[in-house]
């Protein structure tokens, strides 16, 4: 497994215990509505959110269900990096695909080292992200991998930074945002809300990021 998701091999740590907590959660909010495409962002960069995409997912993957990871920060794309595969052909050249064919997407899913995690990375970064993501490509996409996984979780930019996330928003059936304890303020929180809420997207909820927690505080032993 790749050493950004070595935490979760530990059953008994905080942020593991931490991750089943936000799957749980997501679980129960789409338990009745059938929420299974859904988009993390984060309000400013360098909040973790593609670390939180990433471990969710092989968390969410521990439950017994097929995951889809799609780096959809087409501007500075991390997941690659997180489950160490090839950032070739990804999400950037299927997209453009679609204008000439309707191809089924195999070619851009690729294998991880977590078992029921697979991920279509970035791929070439683009002259114009928002444009490609607003494009009926996306919509087609979407709706092929979606009958072909259980969960998809999509990675986005910073929704205060660029449009990118308000675009595919818009596609999903549901939003988490991830805030950094201590960074991000109360102002661009709420204004990221704001953006999401424009567009018409489903918040599920929100994941504070980076919170400094004494291990005497966290734990204790069940007997």
């Amino acid at each position: 497994m790749p050493n950004s998701l070595m935490n979760l091999e530990n059953s008994k740590s905080p942020i593991s215990e931490a991750y089943r907590t936000l799957r749980t959660n997501i679980q129960f909010v789409s338990a009745n509505s059938g929420v299974k495409k859904i988009m993390i962002t984060s309000a400013c960069p360098e909040e973790g959110k593609s670390f939180v995409v990433s471990n969710l997912a092989v968390c969410m993957a521990q439950s017994g269900k097929s995951v889809l990871v799609v780096d959809a920060d087409l501007r500075k794309p991390t997941q690659h990096k997180l489950f160490e595969v090839e950032n070739g052909e990804g999400l950037s050249v299927a997209l453009m695909e679609v204008v000439a064919q309707k191809p089924d997407f195999k070619g851009y899913i690729r294998e991880t080292a977590v078992p029921g995690v697979r991920v279509i990375t970035a791929g070439p970064i683009p002259p114009n992200p928002a444009e490609l993501l607003s494009s009926k490509s996306l919509k087609y996409l979407i709706g092929v991998l979606s009958e072909q996984f259980d969960v998809i979780l999509f990675d986005t930019p910073p929704i205060l930074a660029v449009t990118d996330a308000a675009i595919l928003a818009q596609e999903v059936d549901g939003v988490v945002l991830v805030l950094t304890s201590s960074k991000v303020t109360k102002e661009q929180a709420k204004r990221a809300k704001e953006l999401l809420d424009q567009v018409g997207a489903k918040i599920l909820g929100a994941v504070l990021n980076k919170v400094k927690i004494k291990a005497n505080e966290y734990y204790y032993d069940y007997h």
